[in-house]
């Protein structure tokens, strides 16, 4: 079955249905990192399907992203298309995705808007958001869904659409599915009850063609008994400033049972720490030796902000025996909000470590920077959650 997939990101969506052997077509995203971390996957499947080495000469720095990308079909990477979804590139969008699927039909559309839009914390940060263009990139989406005519849709965001625009937004999306004909039904979900170690709500809204006469699926919830502790244990020991790419061990049953590493994969990247100024190693120190500090309530010496309330809760350690909280994009501007847990190691999360709690498999490989990296991480949909929404939805149809 043929999918698009919008708003794609770092691809969480479409690794999850690919899973699952549905075919994306094609994936639409504005932002050059993350495109070329869809290209560089795509890429990644090309070279796995024939047996060639030119995957894992690229993340081992052998040959560069340029020499790597040539040695690729341009029907692979041409997948990806991108480009911001706008009034004036909507018509080229559907040309290029029309090139690609030549006479083919599309069975389905999958992904979701930036959702800084719609999230409360966005909204209370810009008094101006309410005038975002981007409140209203759900309208391209229906465009989308009214050209291709799919069998279902997926389209997922964060808990604030409820309310953005005092709930006209979600109540626009649902009169638009409707009007296309196809069911609207949504759940706030937790990837935690598909098996992620990670606590982290969203909204999945999921229609059919209201002829096929299917419904939301129903998801068994699956909380893990697997622990962060569990998801770490064959990562190497490393300092803040530090690097190593070298694994400590074999893989585990916690990391093939979640798909993030089979026996076979021995490449680790990504697994760098962040250095920190000596006033944050110590409030790292006290957080993970106190279960926590609030802001207000280190000591003065280490207190650089006039406002510790605004601030009380800027420093959190993840921890090894509970569901991580909610991976957002702003690590990408500080792990304060990420310790890890072990104080021996005092630093912050590693991106390779952010991806596991995503769900992402180690040969997952990010462009262009960590910090670009960090952003994708955060603003993606966990991997294991997308592969069990796209299991239930194909058992739909089939």
């Amino acid at each position: 079955m043929k999918v698009i997939d919008l708003f794609a990101g770092a691809g969480g969506l479409s690794e999850g249905f690919r899973r699952n052997k549905f075919e994306i077509v094609a994936h639409i995203e504005m932002d050059k990192d993350a495109a070329n971390t869809l290209k560089t996957r795509e890429a990644y499947y090309y070279c796995k399907r024939n047996k060639l080495p030119y995957y894992n000469q690229y993340i081992t720095k052998k040959i560069t992203r340029d020499e790597f990308y040539s040695k690729i079909p341009n029907r692979i990477i041409n997948k990806v298309i991108n480009e911001e979804i706008s009034k004036s590139t909507i018509n080229n969008i559907f040309k290029d995705i029309d090139t690609l699927i030549k006479n083919d039909s599309i069975d389905g559309i999958i992904g979701g808007p930036p959702c800084q839009a719609y999230s409360i914390a966005g909204r209370s940060r810009k008094k101006d958001m309410a005038d975002d263009p981007r409140n209203y990139l759900y309208k391209y989406y229906l465009q989308f869904i009214k050209k291709y005519h799919p069998k279902f849709y997926v389209f997922e965001n964060v808990q604030g659409i409820f309310s953005a625009k005092k709930g006209t937004i979600f109540q626009d999306i649902e009169k638009g599915m409707n009007e296309l004909g196809y069911t609207f039904e949504y759940k706030l979900l937790n990837s935690n009850d598909f098996g992620v170690i990670q606590d982290r709500k969203r909204v999945i809204i999921i229609g059919y063609k209201k002829e096929l006469n299917l419904h939301y699926p129903c998801f068994k919830k699956e909380k893990t008994n697997f622990t962060i502790k569990n998801l770490f244990e064959d990562l190497p020991f490393i300092n803040d400033g530090e690097v190593n790419n070298n694994y400590r061990t074999d893989t585990t049953k916690c990391l093939k049972d979640l798909k993030i590493r089979n026996r076979d994969w021995n490449i680790l990247t990504y697994n760098e720490a962040r250095k920190l100024n000596s006033n944050d190693k110590e409030i790292y120190k006290l957080c993970i030796k106190n279960d926590n500090i609030k802001y207000k309530d280190l000591p003065a010496h280490l207190i650089r902000h006039n406002n510790k309330n605004c601030f009380e809760d800027r420093f959190k350690v993840v921890d090894y025996f509970k569901p991580c909280q909610t991976m957002v994009a702003h690590i990408s501007k500080d792990g304060h909000h990420y310790i890890h847990p072990d104080i021996n190691q005092c630093r912050s999360l590693t991106v390779r470590e952010a991806a596991r709690i995503q769900t992402f498999p180690d040969d997952y490989y990010f462009e262009s920077s960590k910090t670009s990296a960090y952003k994708q991480i955060g603003n993606a949909v966990p991997v294991l959650m997308a592969d069990k929404i796209a299991k239930k939805i194909k058992e739909s149809l089939t």
